[in-house]
């Protein structure tokens, strides 16, 4: 273990190795959802281009969501068993070059082709990340690590629709393809030379930010390759369902927020990336606020579960609350505020609900949030495809909005009531090689020691 001084001897602040790692993966979640928005908003070009109606434009959108949703649980499962380095890197490797060979389509199949490859590649990129953070982020801080990583994700959302525009006035919709999958393999390059999966390993590691982050775990690699699923599934299932009723709303604003600015309102696509730049930007502010309250809670009450439990729900009823004038007005101030408001509420959630993989099954948060983005994979291929035959065939852009506000209804009483409420804590078993399960009763806040006070 080698410490790092850099810059140290020179009067400048010492940016910390886990700091850095946290870094890595902002900049990873901003880069695959710029590789998946852009083609939302280049859609209104792509379609034009290659005769696309809005059924098989939705097709075209949510065909990325069937390999996305299998390769949750099965990514998960390889960044626990392989490390987070390995998996990411291969991962990284095959949605860059299915971003660059988007460029390169000359119809649908084709682009059916494509987007399947990209969901391929982006499947296990969050669980994997998770994964890393798991050894990477300080217990008490995985709300706000959790929030601020998908708020780059955000960050993404919301620069997107301005700078594939501008980059497609030049290079067209193919070259902003192409050279937005190029900057992704940079990325590949540095994560594969600075990330290591065990920090003790780091050669910029010290003692004083070991002392920050959870210890290490008992487990060895054979153990660790045989993951508990018949305990993590049901443990998870109730999140897995909670994630899939948010993420109905999202992929619609991920998906057709550009189109539904162009179709319904008639904007051209400077306008329309203006407004969606607004709408995005409102959940950036969402997922740091989100992240921020949930650990604040947490170091106030001790009361990990209720700290998850009390933003979840305010996520989904204020995103209740603010996406019912979709449905009875047609105005397009109203819209943009209705969305920007529902957005922000929405984004609150995350950095709760991906901090639960981590503070429920700490040894296999890869695998855990891998079932938990289950639900994330299966509304991604339903809800974009549903959004797409419904404003074809009825020619009513508030219609799929009235799905919305019934599942943020279900996702408000469902994490009520039902988020885990036990830690699951995997030993070794002597007789058999094999890891026992042992359930405490009461959730274990994920704090530090001078925090840990029972949950409710």
């Amino acid at each position: 273990m080698a410490a790092d001084a850099s810059g140290s001897s020179r009067g400048i602040p010492r940016v910390a190795a886990p700091t850095r790692i946290l870094g890595l993966l902002c900049v990873m979640y901003f880069i695959t959802y710029v590789d998946r928005v852009n083609i939302s908003t280049l859609a209104p070009l792509i379609s034009s281009d290659l005769h696309l109606s809005n059924t098989q434009l939705g097709l075209v959108l949510s065909i990325f969501g069937y390999p996305y949703a299998l390769l949750q649980i099965l990514g998960g499962g390889a960044a626990d068993r392989f490390g987070a380095r390995k998996t990411l890197a291969i991962c990284g490797a095959i949605w860059s070059v299915a971003t660059i060979l988007t460029g390169l389509t000359g119809g649908l199949l084709s682009l059916l082709a494509v987007r399947f490859l990209l969901g391929l590649g982006e499947g296990p990129a969050f669980p994997s990340a998770t994964r890393a953070m798991a050894s990477w982020v300080p217990a008490g801080r995985r709300g706000y690590a959790q929030g601020v990583t998908h708020a780059f994700a955000r960050l993404a959302n919301t620069i997107t629709p301005p700078l594939a525009v501008f980059i497609a006035i030049y290079l067209g919709w193919r070259g902003a393809f192409m050279s937005l999958g190029f900057v992704s393999l940079a990325w590949i390059i540095v994560w594969i030379a600075y990330f290591r999966d065990d920090p003790r390993a780091h050669p910029g590691i010290t003692d004083a930010d070991l002392a920050l982050l959870p210890p290490p775990t008992t487990l060895t690699k054979a153990q660790i390759s045989n993951v508990p699923w018949s305990t993590l599934v049901p443990t998870m299932a109730s999140t897995t369902i909670i994630y899939f009723c948010y993420n109905w709303t999202f992929w619609l604003f991920l998906t057709w927020m550009p189109t539904y600015f162009v179709q319904s309102y008639g904007l051209d696509l400077a306008h329309m990336a203006l407004f969606s730049f607004c709408v995005n930007g409102s959940g950036l502010v969402g997922d740091m606020l989100g992240g921020f309250l949930t650990d604040a809670i947490g170091r106030r009450t001790g009361n990990m579960l209720l700290a998850r439990r009390a933003v979840i729900v305010l996520s989904f009823l204020g995103a209740l609350a603010c996406v019912l004038p979709l449905l009875f007005v047609h105005n397009l101030t109203v819209a943009v505020v209705s969305l920007a408001a529902t957005f922000f509420f929405l984004e609150l959630l995350i950095g709760p609900i991906w901090a639960v993989p981590m503070d429920v099954a700490p040894q296999y948060a890869g695998s855990a949030s891998g079932i938990m983005m289950l639900g994330s994979g299966i509304a991604s291929i339903i809800s974009p495809l549903v959004f797409g035959i419904i404003t074809q065939y009825s020619h009513n852009f508030a219609a799929p909005f009235y799905g919305s506000a019934g599942l943020l209804f279900v996702g408000a009483l469902l994490a009520f009531f039902f988020l885990p409420k036990r830690v699951l804590d995997f030993t070794l078993a002597p007789d058999d090689g094999l890891a026992k399960v042992s359930l405490p009763v009461e959730t274990r806040p994920a704090m530090s020691p001078a925090h840990q006070v029972p949950g409710a």
